[in-house]
């Protein structure tokens, strides 16, 4: 089984942006440890960062005949990321939104998320546990639907 982790603008600070609201983890961490679970789960992991909307989209594109399953941290694009929202919306199979913040704790600007109609469901809150829990999640789904 394959999985996308796609990884939105501004990613690539996690450890030095923020740190009060992100943590110290770095991204380079987090994708470690995301492949330490993905290989207990006995999964692939495909990961990407971009800063740039389109590259995420495309990657999406590429995939979608061979991924089983994304993790989709959409970071400033959240709230007005039409074509990564249509681009999920397209895929043929289940997508994880995830958040290391509570993004409804946040500014209120910040509170609603145009991505998670699209998606199966999210996990926000947890700091890099978001992650490992929406990959958890993500196989479950996957496994339930073959």
């Amino acid at each position: 089984m394959k999985f996308l982790v796609l990884h939105g603008p501004n990613l690539n600070l996690f450890g030095r942006r923020e740190p009060h609201i992100y943590g110290h983890t770095t991204l380079a961490e987090i994708d470690a440890q995301l492949a330490a679970l993905a290989a207990e789960l006995g999964v692939q992991l495909e990961t990407l960062q971009s800063n740039h909307e389109g590259v995420l989209v495309d990657f999406l594109h590429r995939h979608i005949d061979e991924a089983q399953g994304a993790l989709v941290n959409p970071a400033g694009l959240t709230q007005h990321g039409v074509p990564l929202h249509d681009a999920i919306k397209a895929m043929p199979f289940p997508v994880i939104e995830v958040h290391m913040s509570n993004i409804a704790a946040r500014e209120a600007w910040r509170a609603h998320s145009i991505i998670s109609p699209a998606v199966k469901g999210t996990v926000q809150g947890l700091g890099r546990h978001s992650y490992l829990m929406g990959l958890r999640a993500l196989a479950a789904l996957a496994r339930e639907t073959q």
